[in-house]
Order: structure tokens, then sequence, then C-alpha cells
């Protein structure tokens, strides 16, 4: 089957699908709201389906993959849940004590692609960690809708430390140098934004497509940012001219790519929002950003 591509779908359409996949509607009201596009064979319900995930058909790096070495395990979130999980990957072979990267899911908790691109960093050289902040409602439960309907239930102020606590956690394994950046999607674009408020030693911040933080916040911040956004993607967009304003009134040192024609989640290529250019770009930026800042 040929892969569908985000031009495949008028562009209202995946306007619905953000909507549905961040619970601001529910399924229903997607349907009907789609059902005015379909055409065809190609119902409303056929275009949901054709835009949920498939984690088989993107996995970039084997769960298997012999060069490397990876777990789930737990940490203490004494602020928060009490105890949490999260996948732990790094290189097999490595040589001394290494830089490490969290990496922060969706709002659908740690789903495959969030374990895959930890793995991917875990190639780089990375210690790479991936908390999952449904933990307490037992894990991501491998439905996509279950999982942001459970994501939304979870109390925000704990679900933050826990993730914070994540952070902190792989700074200070055994086997990591200190070095600590952090790169996160959608919600976990907005909890990189919330890290480099918080932590006055994160090396690095790579949001995409995250929600900023309020303009007061921003003389807090410490790290250089590398900012990845979607050029279709209004909902998040508007609040780029404030952060941007703030981050020049401040003198902070970012980087901030707006790619154009691209929806929401064009990094994710386990949906037709994947846009391989700018996935591939972005990802290229953002390991050179680690390198200077995190390797270094």
């Amino acid at each position: 089957m040929e892969r569908l591509k985000a031009s495949d779908f008028p562009q209202e359409v995946l306007k619905l699908f953000d909507g549905y996949v961040h619970g601001m509607l529910d399924r229903r009201e997607f349907i009907d709201g789609a059902a005015k596009y379909a055409v065809g064979g190609f119902s409303a319900a056929a275009m949901l389906e054709a835009l949920r995930p498939n984690y088989a058909m993107a996995q970039q790096v084997a769960k298997n993959d012999p060069r490397l070495k990876t777990e789930t395990v737990e940490y203490a979130s004494p602020k928060g849940n009490g105890t949490v999980k999260g996948y732990l990957a790094r290189p097999a072979k490595a040589a001394g004590k290494l830089p490490a990267i969290v990496v922060i899911h969706e709002n659908r908790g740690l789903n495959p692609h969030i374990e895959d691109i930890a793995r991917r960093l875990a190639l780089e050289g990375y210690l790479a960690f991936a908390p999952d902040a449904l933990t307490p409602l037992g894990g991501y439960p491998g439905d996509e809708e279950k999982a942001v309907q459970l994501f939304g239930t979870l109390d925000p102020a704990k679900r933050l430390e826990d993730l914070t606590a994540g952070a902190e956690y792989v700074k200070t394994h055994a086997e990591s140098n200190g070095r600590l950046g952090t790169v996160g999607f959608c919600f976990g674009g907005g909890i990189c934004n919330i890290f480099a408020v918080r932590m006055p030693d994160l090396l690095a911040s790579v949001p995409f497509y995250g929600a900023q933080p309020a303009a007061a916040d921003v003389p807090k911040i410490k790290a250089p940012l590398q900012i990845h956004y979607a050029g279709l993607d209004d909902r998040i967009n508007a609040g780029w001219p404030a952060f941007e304003a703030a981050l020049k009134a401040n003198n902070k040192s970012y980087e901030a790519y707006i790619y154009p024609n691209v929806n929401h989640g064009f990094n994710n290529d386990t949906t037709p929002r994947y846009d391989e250019a700018a996935a591939k770009l972005a990802w290229q930026r953002t390991l050179a950003f680690f390198a200077k800042h995190v390797k270094a």
C-alpha cells in the first residue's frame, strides 16, 4: 500500500485531525466535520483511520538493534506521582560516560515512535531517556485515542514534576557525564520550553511545535534554544511573535525555523502529516545543535 501524504487530505481535514488528537474534538465531531470533504470511497471514517499512526511502518531503529542497550527503568518522583517508568537507550559499547538527552513525548504518553526517537539519539552517542507521563495510569495503553483521553485526566502539576524528575534521573545516571539536553514534540515541545525556564543547568533545548512559555519567564532561560515550527500550524504559531520578542529583549541565544507548507506533527513519521524533507532537515539541525552544546 502506498504511503499517504498530507497532500492527499484537504487541509481543513488536517486541521480537524489536529483538534481531534489534542482532545478538542471527539471522534463524532471529527467525523461530522470531515464528512463534507469525503470523496468517493474516502469517507470521513476512512480518513480518520488513514491519519492514525502506523508504528511498524515508521520504525527507523529496531528495538533489538545490537548496537544499543535499551531497557525500561523506574525512577523516583517525590514531588509528582512517586514512581515513574521510562525508556533508557544508550550505545552498547560506550567508552566512558555519555552526554544525556531527555526525550519528551506528545500528549499520549510513551508510544513506540518516541522510543524510536530515543534509539536514534543513542546511536548518535547519547544516553537517551524518554519518561512516560502516563505511568500513574498504567503507561501507554497501545491505543492512541485512549491514550489522549487518559493523558487529559493527569494532574498537570504532578505530571510536570514527573517529567522534571526524569530529566534529573538521566542527568545524574551513573553512565551520564552530567551534560544534559532536551528534545520534545507537541506537548513535549512545550515541556522543553518549561525545562529551559526551570533548569539553569540545561545545556540545550529543542522544542518541536511546542507551546511557548510566558514572556515574564523568558529572563530565567539560560540554555540555548533551537525552535522548530510547522508553517501551517496556526494554533501553536500564534504564540511565537510574543515569545520571539521576549527572547530578543532578553538577549537569549536561540535559533528558530518555520518549515513552510507543513503541518503540526511533521516530524512524526508514523502518520501522513509527516513531511520527509522538513523532518530530515529539522533532525540534522537538532543533532548539530546537540553536538555543539551538549557533546562539546
